[in-house]
């Protein structure tokens, strides 16, 4: 049984003249923690737009589980496995951290939002908030808008809401964009906690901390991905070093 959770395969991606994606393929491992980094430009957002359903591929298939998902909707990958956290938050600002929780993990178990009142009253959605409130470490905020929280904690909810999904991979577009030295320390320790657990594909310009915390790291350039191999082997590949103009393992960023 093959051990690959998420294949892309040969995508290619056109908006017009323009190629965004060209000959794009990846494989991430189950239960591996796969950095996916490049230059600003490279095609990163695009690629995971594709994996999410938001884009469709001009040409190319990507599988979940062995799955052909290419034609599939971002709600259908949801309900298969997928979830995603994105650069910018994306939570419901008016209802409290402990009912955003609530609301994500609804809605993966298909309870209409237009049955908020019973959604609220639901041990089952009430008992999951609490767990990935405690997970996220929010627990000591459970009763605050989310609007109300800082920016660092919002990214923390925001994880919370992913994980409550009980994704089998998880998707994290730059975690980190915006947080202090405190705060990305902390989401850090937070994916390192979750490592090895589940499967996390990670977008994130902080190279330092790509490459304590990934087990696989993939270089995409100019809307391919050009090498594929450990943290250590990756800074140290010349081809690499060449793309980001002075080295990855000079802590340029990505």
């Amino acid at each position: 049984m093959s051990n690959i959770i998420l294949q892309a395969k040969s995508i290619n991606k056109q908006f017009g003249a323009v190629k965004v994606c060209q000959n794009f393929n990846l494989e991430i491992e189950k239960n591996s923690l796969h950095a996916l980094i490049g230059p600003n430009g490279a095609g990163k957002t695009t690629a995971l737009n594709l994996l999410t359903g938001l884009i469709k591929p001009t040409s190319g298939s990507i599988s979940l589980n062995g799955n052909d998902i290419t034609k599939k909707s971002v709600n259908v990958r949801s309900q298969l496995g997928l979830a995603r956290v994105f650069q910018i938050t994306s939570l419901f600002n008016e209802f409290s951290v402990r009912e955003n929780l609530m609301l994500a993990a609804g809605a993966h178990q298909k309870t209409g939002y237009r049955f908020w009142t019973n959604v609220n009253r639901d041990k089952r959605l009430l008992e999951v908030a609490d767990e990935f409130l405690e997970k996220v470490g929010l627990n000591q905020r459970s009763s605050i808008l989310a609007g109300n929280l800082s920016h660092g904690e919002q990214r923390q909810l925001e994880m919370g809401m992913a994980l409550a999904t009980r994704p089998d991979i998880l998707l994290l577009d730059e975690p980190m964009a915006g947080l202090g030295p405190g705060g990305s320390a902390k989401l850090s320790e937070l994916i390192l906690e979750l490592k090895h657990k589940m499967t996390i594909l990670l977008v994130e310009h902080d190279t330092h901390a790509v490459f304590s915390l990934a087990d696989t790291v993939s270089v995409m350039v100019h809307g391919e991905v050009i090498a594929t191999n450990t943290p250590e082997v990756i800074k140290n590949n010349q081809r690499v070093q060449e793309a980001y103009l002075g080295g990855v393992s000079g802590g340029a960023e990505c």
